[in-house]
């Protein structure tokens, strides 16, 4: 039994192995974060509250009868408020000892008296307890996925004014206790609604599927529910780049799995080496990493220089060909790759060159082929919520694929096409990465003041959050950018 036993628990072990996903992207909101976050909801919390819409209320006791219409939330006074994680869990929104100011008016028949006006009402002690709880739904996307709410008013006060106030007063307590039984009734389903409809819509802003431009797309599924502990939320993305044209192809994660330890600043973004190489690998899959360098783009003193190494291989092959048009073609042979170091990140890539001539109306002609190794400097930076790299050439060399010989008269080539590569080529790649890719973050927000830190295998930027619209803003503007989208889906 014990074998057996052991023997299940193995193939369990082996199982949560095979199935287990390395995250390329990770994200922790902090504490701090949460801080900032708690203005904004308060505020939310407050527009929702104050469209509370109160139904007729009527009631009788004995003699006294009483009608009430028109309420109104005329002020709300959250004093105390509290925004932390649950662990395990979600969020907690708490409220204690709060006021809502209301106005409604009143018609009230007593005996023979019949009297109308208006009246102020304060509910005091009040206290609203919401926990949200997050998890990850079927498109891989954070949801708010249940709700506990309580509200509780402790107690209610209510002035009168008209010609019969005074002889009303006794008579309160019958609508005080009918208001505060209806108010009651209805913040917590007020809640329920801007949470699970408008919070909802505004996490679908954030980007799970999408292209990054016209090669490229990004996938940032969530592979596994949040983490919440009583000091952060963390999240774990899928972090893998696709070529647009080839969406299926299947990229292996066995890079380091990033890991974010501090909680200084409001969000964390880490990212590690297979990240990068996915944007790499669908760019070369895409067949964006080729160059055909000729006539007004190849500079002239390069030509110069290529005609002079290459001119009795012209003269052998047909003399007529002296005058004719020299040309590069540059491919990458293999997806380039990223290294990540404490000292910074570069990229290797090998590429095939080809010297080509070109005579007229006819078919170009092969010259000679090399190899060419370079080895690039990669800065990451963030702007708002897009992330940007940018280049610089770092290391250089070319060899030939016919001889050693060659090899070595092809030295005086080596600083004209290093030059060549950081006007053509350098620029070329910077220009695909200036305008950078949307991280995981909701519309309305952005990464402020951020710090760039290299680690063995991946990459942790940390920063503080800034909020370029109110939150009520940001839901509205994530209901039209909804609308927008039910009929082209934002699933490439």
């Amino acid at each position: 039994m014990t074998t057996g036993l052991s023997f299940f628990l193995f193939l369990s072990l082996v199982s949560n192995m095979a199935t287990a996903e390395t995250p390329g992207c990770k994200i922790r909101i902090t504490d701090k974060g949460l801080d900032m976050l708690k203005a904004e909801t308060q505020k939310f919390v407050e527009e929702e509250l104050s469209n509370i819409s109160m139904p007729e209320m009527e009631g009788k006791d004995g003699r006294f009868q009483y009608t009430i219409t028109d309420v109104k939330i005329t002020e709300l006074n959250l004093t105390h408020v509290d925004l932390r994680f649950i662990p395990d869990l979600g969020l907690l929104f708490d409220v204690q000892d709060s006021s809502i100011s209301l106005s409604f008016h009143r018609r009230i028949l007593y005996w023979f008296f019949y009297d109308t006006g208006h009246i102020d009402a304060s509910a005091e002690g009040v206290n609203i307890n919401t926990a949200v709880g997050l998890s990850r739904d079927d498109e891989g996307r954070l949801k708010i996925n249940n709700i506990t709410c309580d509200a509780r008013i402790g107690k209610m006060r209510a002035a009168f004014s008209g010609t019969l106030g005074r002889v009303y007063d006794f008579l309160a307590r019958f609508l005080t206790t009918g208001m505060r039984f209806y108010l009651n009734q209805r913040i917590c389903p007020a809640l329920d609604n801007a949470a699970l409809v408008h919070v909802n819509s505004l996490l679908k802003t954030i980007p799970v599927r999408t292209e990054v431009d016209s090669y490229i797309g990004i996938d940032y599924s969530l592979i596994d529910d949040p983490v919440v502990t009583p000091r952060s939320l963390d999240m774990n993305f899928r972090g893998m780049f696709f070529d647009l044209a080839h969406e299926n192809i299947h990229q292996s994660n066995y890079a380091v799995e990033p890991v974010i330890r501090e909680y200084d600043r409001m969000v964390y973004l880490a990212l590690s080496e297979f990240f990068f190489d996915s944007g790499m690998f669908s760019y070369y899959s895409a067949g964006v990493f080729q160059m055909h360098i000729a006539n007004e783009k190849m500079p002239k003193d390069m030509e110069m220089l290529l005609r002079t190494t290459y001119f009795g291989a012209i003269m052998m092959m047909n003399p007529a060909l002296v005058e004719a048009p020299l040309s590069l073609h540059l491919a990458v042979t293999s997806p380039p790759k990223t290294s990540i170091k404490t000292s910074g990140a570069t990229v290797s890539m090998t590429a095939f060159v080809k010297v080509m001539v070109l005579p007229p109306g006819q078919a170009p002609v092969q010259l000679t082929s090399m190899t060419m190794e370079s080895k690039f400097n990669a800065k990451v930076s963030m702007r708002g919520k897009r992330l940007a790299v940018h280049a610089d050439l770092r290391r250089f060399k070319i060899y030939s694929n016919q001889s050693a010989l060659e090899s070595l008269a092809l030295i005086p080539l080596q600083a004209p096409l290093k030059t060549m590569l950081q006007m053509s080529v350098v620029p070329l790649i910077n220009n695909w990465t200036k305008k950078g890719v949307r991280i995981p973050l909701a519309d309305g927000m952005d990464f402020v003041e951020e710090v760039v830190e290299y680690h063995n295998g991946f990459i942790v930027i940390g920063a503080n959050l800034h909020f370029n619209k109110g939150l009520r803003e940001m839901m509205a503007g994530s209901s039209e950018s909804n609308n927008s989208t039910e009929t082209s889906n934002n699933t490439v």
